[in-house]
């Protein structure tokens, strides 16, 4: 059985906000990449930069962490 990542950063809207999940509850929307660590933060999950390249702990849909436009 395959485990998803904790943490689900959704595509990016119009606005270039980005809605997160961590365990299927949404917990806010990210502008950049500083709104997710302090998300994270908040959510007693690691900051640290690196874990939000690490597939086990975050999926980025619709986009890697550079993206925050939509279509961009």
């Amino acid at each position: 059985m395959t485990q998803r990542a904790p943490v689900v950063v959704h595509p990016p809207g119009p606005d270039g906000g980005r809605h997160v999940t961590i365990r299927g509850e949404q917990v806010g929307t990210a502008h950049h990449l500083l709104d997710v660590l302090e998300l994270l933060r908040r959510h007693g999950l690691p900051e640290a930069h690196e874990g939000l390249e690490d597939p086990h702990l975050v999926e980025w849909r619709g986009g890697d962490s550079r993206m925050w436009r939509e279509g961009a």
